[in-house]
């Protein structure tokens, strides 16, 4: 189930592409796995289960990873991502500036925040808010803290917004990128879509009821725009639209600044420094730091995660944390962290690929350029 936490307050919140240690087939152990109110769905379309962050979700349905992937940055496709907690890109950090999980925050107009977490998160983020709330309410404070078992389903790609638009009475064009709102949603009400996703195209997340998922689901596929798609086609377009996967390219020892997501840090916040860590990260905005998040593309044999990097002399540097071939660009593309004066674009490295060495180069990201719908 999707792991919904309003916060209400007067507070003037792959198969290869995936991770082989948080996604492998389903066992015996799998009683002990969540299950999203799509379970039943995704295995009578033909949904190749596995198991994600304590979730069982489907990796990829009768369509190939790649034919998934590059249906979304054409048309758009659906995805059960109600594993995640519910907007602007928003980080826990602690004390000692790491990022304790990169997450959605909105800011809604009934007057509280609304957050989505990452699944394997949820547990330590919840907890973290729930001693906030208490710590609070001590002060004296009105704040609340509610968790929201919805479902929350995807919808991705250039023709999302009109694929939706035939079933919701709001004007989408209203909705810009990280903005939210209640609506009835193909006869269900109390949907609250949010102009989001982690693709790199335009689309929604719509947190909807758990009793009305699948229906909305199957409404969705009835239009011949929509295909259903899994984990493996997730990974590699959030991977050419240079996004995080937490966990693997940032965790509690890889700083916003460490980890090019210094964006995040809103300019208020900045100069006030009343956030876990400041002390540590606002002098690295004004400084350097001894390495950074860097894209990588390469031809050959596709980067992995963990493999080495190094620099032309042959020195290791650094290591991949996300790789994959492409669909889009028909070439390798990766991340990885390398020391300052190597992160520069164009930089030529050396990538340890299955105990050989190959050239790579430093690239900017996004890999392929994002398509987030945003007002004129």
């Amino acid at each position: 189930m999707q792991r919904v936490v309003s916060v209400v307050a007067h507070l003037g919140f792959r198969l290869q592409a995936l991770p082989p240690a948080l996604c492998r087939p389903l066992s015996c152990a799998q009683d002990v796995l969540r299950r999203t109110p799509l379970y039943d769905f995704h295995l009578a379309h033909g949904g190749k289960m596995v198991a994600f962050a304590g979730w069982s979700l489907p990796v990829q349905y009768r369509d190939s990873h790649t034919d998934s992937h590059l249906h979304t940055r054409q048309h758009c496709s659906l995805f059960d991502v109600s594993h995640m907690l519910q907007g602007t890109l928003s980080l826990f950090t602690n004390e000692a500036g790491g990022i304790l999980d990169d997450l959605i925050v909105t800011n809604t107009s009934e007057g509280h925040l609304y957050v989505v977490s990452n699944a394997g998160c949820w547990e330590k983020d919840l907890a973290l808010m729930q001693d906030k709330v208490r710590e609070l309410q001590n002060q004296g404070r009105d704040v609340g803290l509610e968790v929201l078992d919805n479902a929350l389903l995807a919808l991705q790609g250039p023709t999302a917004a009109q694929v939706l638009q035939a079933s919701v009475a709001d004007d989408l064009k209203k909705l810009p990128f990280m903005t939210s709102a209640v609506m009835e949603v193909f006869g269900v009400s109390g949907c609250r879509v949010t102009r989001c996703g982690y693709t790199g195209e335009d689309g929604v997340e719509i947190s909807v009821p758990a009793a009305e998922a699948v229906h909305l689901a199957t409404a969705l596929l009835k239009n011949p725009e929509v295909k259903l798609a899994g984990l493996a086609a997730r990974d590699s377009l959030r991977l050419e639209a240079g996004l995080c996967l937490y966990g693997n390219d940032i965790d509690e020892h890889t700083t916003p600044v460490e980890g090019s997501l210094s964006w995040t840090l809103g300019k208020r916040r900045r100069a006030a420094m009343d956030f876990p860590g400041a002390k540590v990260i606002v002098p690295q905005l004004k400084g350097k730091v001894q390495r950074r998040r860097v894209g990588l593309m390469c031809e050959g044999a596709p980067m992995r995660a963990h493999s080495p990097i190094l620099n032309m002399e042959g020195t290791k540097i650094g290591t991949v944390t996300s790789g994959c071939p492409s669909p889009s660009l028909k070439k390798n593309v990766a991340m990885g962290y390398v020391p300052c004066e190597y992160s520069r674009p164009g930089t030529m490295l050396l990538v340890e690929v299955r105990r050989k060495q190959q050239m790579a180069v430093v690239s900017k990201m996004p890999f392929v350029p994002t398509n987030y719908y945003t007002l004129k």
